[in-house]
């Protein structure tokens, strides 16, 4: 019986393995094409680089709330000038001249490891050219070795969403708007410089050191400060001119007191009527390119109690100075804001009024980037007058306009754009007469063309300026501190300027 059972169950194994191993025949027919390939795998398109808008950054926490920030920017300028009279370069007469210079290369880090607290510094040079900008005292020649220096090393927490407070060297500073700008975002080729009524006197070029105030209440800005008084360089004081006065000393001339020892109060105060503008930083921006509508309209004041001081009519019979109060308002408008959003056009425009009081008669002479360095001897005009200089501070009134027009985007091509602009600066000062004894008005004209390569980040301008030379003036005791003006010539003056900034 067993031995049957294994004989079954042995020969149920082989017919099911015989079942399972047959194999079916072939199909009769053309046999199936053969499968496509498959496609390989696509190669990933790289990616746009980022805009350097809020600079460059690197993240200390995932959310991007911790973070490190650097900009950077250098302005890089060809120029032809027309001298003013008497200029001298390097002991030899010069009519004109077209040199090369550094006008600004600046690093600004900024860090902020909790919202409440924020501290950056700026740092950079300005003004180099082969013949002045650099170390004073260099044995090799004062255009080489420009010192790299701290313009701005702050502080600042935040107390709530409507105020921060900080400290160091600062530029929340007060008169315009103008007054804080950010020197990257300009639309013109440059500032009119007399925006910055105190630079290098009671400041560090522009920068206050002190503490500070500002923040935002809905459609509001503001700024306030309280600052000390940078100490006062005598060394070419005004007071000790001239021969063409008999006594050799100017009388009721004010000039910046060296014993100034009083704080300096100032601020600027603001209403955005349509976007608000960041205020992080106290850089305040010249041209948004079309990307925001902008509307503001501000005032602002600078005081520095006896910051001036100037000697008495008779001072040689009764030797005697006067002190007097810098007291310096401003009141501005900026308009900025697309005009056709399908052709990405936009209008800027921005005008300020000026009032200062620096005390009687005072005048400051200066150039940017002057490619002269001093006057003929025998001249009889001031001796800082040379090259491109011009009167752009003072006591007085001062207009200062622009406005600039970005063209349609597509007229040369997806990326480059032009922005054509005019400026115009009026200086009415009281130390400045005519031949009649009436102020002689300080008239300069600005045209230029923005070529836009990547917004502001690289940019290429051309400006034109028909400057004033007020190099043939006298000084007449009889006219009481003031100037007289004999004449007036326009002068050329032509500046290509190469900016990248990231």
């Amino acid at each position: 019986m067993h031995t049957s059972r294994y004989a079954l169950a042995l020969s149920g194994l082989l017919m099911t393995g015989a079942a399972f191993g047959q194999v079916a025949p072939p199909a009769t027919g053309t046999a199936p094409e053969p499968a496509a390939p498959a496609p390989p795998p696509a190669v990933p398109t790289p990616t746009k680089s980022a805009p350097y808008g809020p600079g460059m950054k690197i993240n200390l926490s995932p959310d991007g709330s911790k973070y490190l920030r650097f900009l950077t920017w250098a302005q890089m300028w060809a120029q032809y000038n027309e001298n003013n009279s008497n200029t001298i370069r390097n002991g030899n007469p010069r009519s004109d001249q077209t040199t090369f210079g550094i006008r600004r290369a600046r690093l600004i880090m900024l860090a902020q490891l909790n919202p409440r607290f924020l501290t950056y510094i700026d740092l950079g040079i300005e003004n180099q050219t082969a013949l002045s900008g650099g170390l004073p005292n260099d044995p090799n020649g004062t255009g080489k070795r420009s010192p790299n220096y701290i313009h701005e090393a702050v502080a600042e927490y935040k107390v709530n969403k409507y105020l921060s407070v900080g400290g160091g060297l600062n530029y929340q500073v007060g008169v315009s708007r103008m007054t804080a700008a950010s020197t990257a975002t300009m639309m013109t080729y440059d500032i009119p410089v007399t925006n910055f009524p105190t630079l290098d006197q009671t400041d560090q070029f522009g920068f206050f050191l002190g503490f500070y105030g500002h923040g935002r209440i809905g459609g509001f800005d503001y700024r306030v400060a309280i600052d000390d008084a940078f100490a006062t360089n005598t060394a070419g004081n005004s007071l000790q001119l001239t021969t063409a006065n008999p006594t050799g000393l100017r009388t009721n001339v004010a000039q910046f007191n060296p014993r100034n020892t009083n704080k300096i109060y100032q601020g600027y105060f603001s209403y955005s009527f349509f976007e608000k503008e960041a205020n992080l930083l106290p850089f305040t921006t010249g041209t948004y390119l079309g990307t925001k509508k902008v509307f503001n309209v501000g005032a602002g004041f600078h005081y520095n109690a006896e910051g001036t001081y100037s000697r008495d009519q008779d001072y040689v019979i009764n030797p005697g100075t006067h002190t007097h109060d810098i007291k310096l308002f401003g009141v501005d408008a900026f308009y900025d804001a697309p005009i056709d959003t399908t052709s990405n056009t936009a209008l800027t425009l921005y005008a300020v009024y000026y009032n200062y009081d620096f005390g009687p008669n005072y005048v400051r002479n200066a150039g940017l980037l002057n490619p002269g360095s001093s006057v003929a001897v025998g001249s009889t005009g001031p001796s800082n007058l040379y090259g491109n200089a011009l009167p752009l501070i003072g006591t007085g009134h001062s207009y200062y306009a622009q406005a600039g027009l970005l063209l349609p985007k597509k007229l040369l091509g997806p990326k480059a754009r032009l922005q054509p602009y005019v400026a115009y600066l009026r200086n009415e000062w009281e130390g400045l007469h005519d031949t009649s004894g009436n102020r002689k008005s300080v008239n300069v004209y600005d045209a230029g063309l923005n070529l836009l390569l990547d917004g502001h980040n690289a940019k290429v301008t051309l400006n034109y300026r028909a400057r004033p030379d007020f190099s043939d003036q006298t000084f007449i005791p009889a006219n009481n501190g003031a100037a007289t003006v004999n004449s007036v010539q326009y002068r050329p003056e032509v500046t290509l300027q190469l900016q990248v900034y990231l």
